[in-house]
C-alpha cells in the first residue's frame, strides 16, 4: 500500500467515525429529551400520590365493615355445611338476608369474587359447593 492509499483509507475511517459520533450525539440528544419528559411526568404523578397519601386514612380496608361481615358470613356458611351446595336464595334465607332480586344479584357477584380470589379457584369452589351453586343458578335463573 502506498502513502496515498494509506491516507485515503485513514480519511475514510475518520469520516465513518465522524458520522458515527454525529449519530450517537443525536441519540444522546433524543434520549436526554425523553428522559426530561419522563422525569417531568413522574413529578406530576408523585405530587397527587403524596397528597392522596396524606389525606387518606391509614390502614383503611377497601371493603366496608358490613361488606367484610357479609363475605365472612358467606364463607362461614359454606364452612359449616361443607357437603351442601346452596342456591343463592337458600344462602340468603340461612343467613337471614333479604331475598329480593337485587340482593341476590349482589351475593352472586360476591360468590364470583370469592371463587376468583381463592388460591386454587376450582379446588376451593368444588370443596365449598360454589361450582354447583354457580352452575345450578345459571340453569335455573337462565
Amino acid at each position: 500500500m502506498n502513502v496515498i492509499e494509506l491516507l485515503a483509507d485513514l480519511q475514510a475511517r475518520q469520516d465513518e467515525a465522524t458520522a458515527r459520533v454525529g449519530e450517537l450525539r443525536d441519540q444522546i440528544e433524543h434520549l436526554t429529551a425523553a428522559l426530561a419528559e419522563t422525569e417531568a411526568r413522574l413529578a406530576e404523578l408523585t405530587t397527587p400520590q403524596r397528597v392522596i397519601s396524606e389525606l387518606a386514612p391509614t390502614g383503611a380496608e377497601p371493603d366496608t365493615p358490613e361488606q367484610a361481615t357479609t363475605y365472612q358470613a358467606i364463607v362461614n356458611a359454606f364452612n359449616q355445611h361443607p357437603d351442601q351446595a346452596f342456591r343463592v336464595r337458600e344462602l340468603h334465607e340461612l343467613l337471614g338476608m333479604p331475598t329480593d332480586d337485587p340482593a341476590l344479584n349482589i351475593t352472586r357477584s360476591r360468590l364470583g369474587r370469592l371463587k376468583a380470589s381463592s388460591p386454587n379457584p376450582d379446588e376451593a369452589a368444588t370443596r365449598n359447593g360454589l361450582n354447583a351453586l354457580s352452575e345450578q343458578e345459571l340453569i335455573e335463573d337462565g
